[in-house]
């Protein structure tokens, strides 16, 4: 596989925790670095982790989860999303609301995305792709990404106060909902 191959499957695979990276900065008043290299530092690692489960999984547990994964990660999504958009409506303490960038909630969001980077380093297995450099480029730019979606999803969602829980949540729906529908259509 070529580097430039390798490079837009990387950013292809990124572009989940980028959305969902923007969904969290919405909901900042200001930028704050070091939730930002929170969310960034997860998504990179779970990005760049589950490729390598995939590689040694390759020989058998593709067909087992291959059939479920698209709904696990459409499940996870919808439920935060849905969350996030009822808050909206709501009169909830700032402690009940959904943050992005809390422990638990951060672990859920980087699984539901990442997902997909299972099934492609079942792919690097069977392609038998150089798996360091492959996972060094996925987790180095979904970092990067990362980071940047937070610090712009935080200078946006300054002007929109209320709506940006609406429009993260349905940012998040709307992945949730493209990650079905593109295992379940094609």
């Amino acid at each position: 596989m070529s580097f430039a191959a390798l490079i837009l499957i990387s950013i292809g695979l990124a572009m989940d925790a980028l959305a969902v990276s923007v969904s969290g900065g919405l909901g900042m008043e200001k930028p704050n670095f070091k939730k930002a290299f929170k969310m960034a530092l997860t998504f990179g690692f779970f990005q760049a982790g589950m490729p390598v489960i995939g590689w040694y999984a390759a020989f058998g547990f593709k067909e087992s989860i291959e059939h479920i994964d698209h709904w696990i990660a459409f499940g996870l999504l919808v439920f935060i999303g849905l969350k996030m958009i009822w808050e909206a409506f709501h009169e909830i303490p700032d402690s009940k609301k959904t943050n992005h960038f809390e422990t638990r909630t951060l672990l859920f969001l980087a699984i539901a995305t990442s997902i997909d980077a299972l099934a492609v380093g079942i792919s690097f297995a069977l392609l038998d792709i150089h798996l360091l450099a492959a996972v060094l480029m996925i987790g180095s730019i979904t970092f990067i990404l990362s980071f940047l979606g937070v610090l712009i999803g935080c200078r946006v969602g300054c002007h929109f106060s209320r709506w940006a829980d609406v429009i993260g949540g349905v940012i998040l729906i709307g992945i949730g909902i493209h990650i079905l529908l593109e295992h379940t259509i094609i």
